[in-house]
């Protein structure tokens, strides 16, 4: 089965911003070997996320796997993101939709913090 990953993101009226979230979404196909992978915005970037799962679903992805580039379950991800995967549902039926838990709580976050902390604490 085809899978596509889509790396969900706010987006942003800096387009700078924008294009490091899609750097991101970049290095993870990269890294993961994943050849079906597109950036996604909620607002003030394309495409959104009914643009992406088009895309993808032309491509021939039978799965997508929705990853929130969102540090917390804010209300874009509790009221916005299951509203417009129901949207993207309801277009593709035969689409399997998966949306992964946000940042919030992974380890490796905790350790960035820290790192960005001492580093600032002891900049040598």
């Amino acid at each position: 089965m085809q899978t596509a990953i889509i790396v969900f993101a706010h987006g942003s009226s800096v387009e700078s911003a924008n294009q490091a979230v899609r750097a991101v979404t970049t290095e993870v196909a990269r890294m993961g070997g994943f050849s079906l992978v597109e950036t996604a915005f909620l607002e003030l970037a394309r495409p959104d996320l009914a643009e992406a799962v088009d895309s993808v679903a032309r491509a021939g992805a039978k799965r997508v796997v929705v990853v929130p580039f969102f540090l917390t379950l804010g209300i874009h991800l509790q009221r916005d993101l299951p509203r417009m995967v129901l949207e993207c549902q309801q277009k593709y039926p035969t689409l399997k939709i998966d949306v992964t838990d946000p940042l919030e709580g992974h380890p490796a976050l905790r350790q960035i913090v820290l790192e960005r902390a001492q580093k600032a604490l002891n900049p040598c």
